[in-house]
């Protein structure tokens, strides 16, 4: 699927909560997609098929044959969003957003080693100074 066909990878709570459901179980049937709804949202049939019809329109999923399928990986979602918060509270700063997330917390040595290898990972190199 094309990016274009999606306007912004941002999802309103009840429709992150109804993506987890998708995302887990998918490819699923919609009879069975709308009880898993009703069991984990206490969602009522017309309601999973409404948020079916809408996502669908959206791009995130396709109901094909009363299969649904994931069109867009929970992965790029969050990190969609992820980038938006920053952007939006922090104007764009992770160093920000990041001592703002651990200010009063404590990083076991094992969180710290995780996060030291994906900055190495990410890392451009050395920045110049202007």
């Amino acid at each position: 699927m094309e990016d274009s066909h999606v306007e912004q990878l941002k999802l309103c709570d009840s429709d992150y909560r109804f993506m987890l459901i998708v995302w887990e179980h998918a490819p699923v049937n919609s009879g069975i997609l709308a009880g898993l709804c009703l069991k984990k949202l206490g969602w009522k049939k017309s309601t999973t098929y409404t948020a079916i019809k809408k996502l669908s329109q959206k791009g995130y999923i396709k109901n094909e044959h009363a299969i649904i399928s994931v069109q867009i990986p929970k992965e790029r979602v969050q990190a969609d969003a992820s980038a938006h918060f920053v952007e939006k509270t922090f104007e764009g700063s992770l160093p920000r957003f990041l001592t703002a997330f651990l200010t009063g917390k404590t990083l076991s040595a094992k969180e710290a080693d995780s996060i030291r290898a994906l900055i190495d990972q990410h890392s451009g190199g050395p920045e110049e100074t202007s």
